[in-house]
This record gives structure tokens, C-alpha cells and sequence, in this order.
């Protein structure tokens, strides 16, 4: 048990949930004693084309699994996201269409084995199984779990209190996901801890299935760059494990500073000790620097932080500034062009709207030089280096 003990202090660090623990234990000690890898499952959710750090907390996990000689079990929900995953949404979620989901897919492998090892890796994608089931097999496996069980999950229950609409797709998520689990054989299942309902319907359906019920692992939810809401990619305040490197140095160094212990705890291997003296802002440098080498490598988290260096630090231009071609209807008789058809033009706002935002907020530069109107006409002298917000850069010519 000395080496059991040692292992389970290993996968409880940074856990939220261990459900049940003691069953943990045993499959352990099975799994020692006959050689034979736990089957390790976790579900990946293909709404968006990144994978972000707080995707890396699950992985991370997964890969300890490996490194002790366990088999990963990567389970991409191509079929379940059909549905929608409900789980802590107020109102029911919008579909995806099959194109939109493999769009999404096609970098999944290469930015998961940025973590995994890749030879104790299965990747599956659901619809292998939950696509071959007939209708009587849904029917079946719908007789195996209740209304009820159903609605004491916390956003159910919710909405069904406050007679907002619950559809019976709705409730298919969960049972779909639970399958996943009997597909795959699955001995623990890792996720989020708004997974958790869930992960123990998993355990219910995989009894039902006449196996030995998995043990799960849920990990706490990462808080994002913006320093509010959980790390999402519809929010808007994430880091891709695939971004680039730069553009990731650039969101990690703005994190506000209670998150620096949170993410170094979590994404990273760095003992929290060794950089709590540091400044905020150094240590966020070396959070960055950090990520980006397990990911990218020293040599381009050494140029990202040569590049904010010289952006942010020393006040220069960009190394690197993508060129943009102004349509010349745009400029005015005098040589001028209104600032907010420059920054439409140039590609960095996405309407009149938001570029008149940016202005109010501060937030753009033309030449260095801050933006204060929106009602400013500017001598159009290509090439004009424009700037949106602190990452954002285009060069008019």
C-alpha cells in the first residue's frame, strides 16, 4: 500500500472529485498485480477548433495515467456534440452541423499530443458506436436511467422549476455520454467538475451494461483571462494550446495577478514557492515562458518574450506586421482618410461599430499615436502602422 499510497498522492493533487476513492484503490492493485493498463477516459467536446489550457488540466491528468503505464482513452464526441452538451446552461444549446464539427477536429490530435504520449493514446470518435445504435437500442438504453435521476441535476432542476423549456434531446446527452463509457471499457473517467453529474451516470449505466463501474476524477474548471468566467472559447478569454506562441505570451503576461498561483499550480510543473517572492509581472513572464517551451519549445518562448519585450517594454514595432491594402475610393479629395474606414479596412475591427468602441475605450494607436476621435480624418501616408487594443497590429499600405 506504501506504493499505492505514493501513487494516489500523485493523482489527488489538483483534484475537485474522486468518486469513490476506495475503488480507486482496488483497481490499482489489480491492475499491479496483473500487469494489465486501466482503461482511462476522457471526453473532448468538438464546439471549437482549440484546445485551451484549461483543456491541458484533463490531459495533464490523462498523461500522469500514461507515465505510470495506464492506456488513455481520447474520446472525441463528433456525435454527441449533435446534441449539445446541456450541462450548466440555462437554456438548451444550438447544434452543429457535421462540416462545422470536422472543421473543428482536424487539429484535435496534433494539440493533444502536445501532452499525451501518443503510443499509450486511443483516440475514438463516438459516433463509431452511438452511430450504429437503432432505435430500439436508444429505447433500451433510455429504460435505464429515470426522469428524476434526471432532474436532480443542478441546471434541470433549475429550469424546470422556472418552467423554462427542457427537451427530451436534452436528457440523451448524458445516457449518450454514459455510453461512451461502455464502449470503451472505460476504469476511470476524467473531466471538468461541471462533468460530474454526468461521470456518476456513467458508473449507473456501465452496472446496467453488466460492467464494473468506473471511478471518476474531476478537476476544478480553469478561471480565464479575463479573470471572471471559466477559460471558453464562445467567452473569448482562453489560451489555444496551438495559438501562437506569441499571441500566448501576450494573454498570459495580461492575467490578473490573483490567477498567477492557480495557473502555475495547474498548468504548469513549477513548484508555486519558487516564484512567489517574484513580482506579479515577472513572474507572469516566467509563467509564459514556461507554457510556451512545453508546448513550442525554449527557443520560440525566447522570441516570444523578446517580441513583447520590444512591443510592450521598449515601445517599438512589431518584428513580424501583417500588410493590408487599402481600397484608394476610401481616401478623401485633401489625401485624408477617416479613421474608422482605415480600421474597417485594415481588418482588425470586424464593423463601424466596433472601431468607434475601441476608440472610446483607448484602445487603438495609428503611428504610435493614441486615437482620441472618432471623428479624425488622417493624412493617408502609407505605409500607417495601426494598433488595436495590446496584441493587435496592421500596417496599411
Amino acid at each position: 500500500m506504501g506504493s499505492i499510497e505514493a501513487i494516489l498522492k500523485r493523482i489527488e493533487a489538483g483534484t475537485a472529485d474522486l468518486i469513490p476513492r476506495e475503488e480507486l484503490i482496488l483497481k490499482l492493485e489489480r491492475s499491479l498485480e496483473t500487469g494489465k493498463p486501466l482503461r482511462v477516459k476522457l471526453g473532448i467536446d468538438p464546439s471549437a477548433p482549440h484546445l485551451t489550457l484549461g483543456h491541458s488540466i484533463p490531459l495533464r491528468k490523462m498523461r500522469l495515467f500514461q507515465d505510470l503505464g495506464h492506456t488513455g482513452v481520447l474520446v472525441v464526441g463528433d456525435f454527441t456534440r449533435r446534441i449539445g452538451d446541456p450541462s450548466g446552461c440555462l437554456s438548451a444549446r444550438g447544434l452543429m452541423t457535421q462540416e462545422e464539427i470536422c472543421q473543428n477536429m482536424e487539429t484535435y490530435k496534433e494539440q493533444a499530443f502536445k501532452i499525451l504520449n501518443p503510443e499509450r493514446t486511443e483516440v475514438r470518435y463516438n459516433s463509431e458506436w452511438l452511430g450504429l445504435l437503432t432505435f430500439a437500442d436508444v429505447i433500451e438504453l433510455a429504460s435505464k436511467y429515470t426522469v428524476a435521476r434526471m432532474l436532480e441535476r443542478d441546471d434541470f432542476a433549475k429550469r424546470f422549476a422556472e418552467e423554462r423549456p427542457i427537451s427530451v434531446l436534452e436528457f440523451l446527452y448524458p445516457l449518450a455520454q454514459a455510453y461512451d463509457s461502455v464502449a470503451v471499457k472505460a476504469d476511470i473517467e476524467l473531466g471538468g467538475n461541471d462533468q460530474r453529474f454526468n461521470l456518476l451516470i456513467g458508473r449507473d449505466i456501465q452496472r446496467e451494461y453488466g460492467q464494473e463501474p468506473q471511478v471518476i476524477i474531476t478537476v476544478p474548471l480553469l478561471i480565464g483571462t479575463d479573470g471572471v468566467r471559466s477559460m471558453s472559447q464562445s467567452v473569448g478569454n482562453y489560451v489555444g494550446i496551438g495559438e501562437p506562441p506569441r499571441e500566448m505570451f501576450g494573454k498570459l503576461m495580461a492575467i490578473p495577478d490573483r490567477l498567477i498561483h492557480d495557473y502555475f499550480f495547474y498548468l504548469t510543473d513549477v513548484p508555486y514557492e519558487e516564484v512567489r517572492d517574484l513580482p506579479p509581472r515577472d513572474a507572469k513572464r516566467q509563467l509564459a515562458g514556461e507554457i510556451i517551451t512545453m508546448y513550442h519549445g525554449k527557443e520560440v518562448a525566447d522570441a516570444a518574450r523578446e517580441e513583447f519585450d520590444r512591443v510592450h517594454i521598449r515601445r517599438e514595432r512589431p518584428s513580424e506586421v501583417s500588410q493590408v491594402t487599402i481600397d484608394r475610393s476610401l481616401v478623401k479629395e485633401g489625401g485624408t482618410i477617416w479613421v474608422i474606414d482605415l480600421l474597417q479596412a485594415s481588418g482588425l475591427v470586424k464593423s463601424r461599430g466596433e472601431a468607434k468602441r475601441v476608440i472610446s475605450q483607448g484602445g487603438v494607436r495609428i503611428n504610435d499615436e493614441r486615437v482620441s476621435s472618432i471623428d479624425l480624418d488622417l493624412p493617408f501616408d502609407p505605409p500607417i502602422l495601426i494598433q488595436v487594443g495590446k496584441r493587435s497590429f496592421a500596417e496599411a499600405v
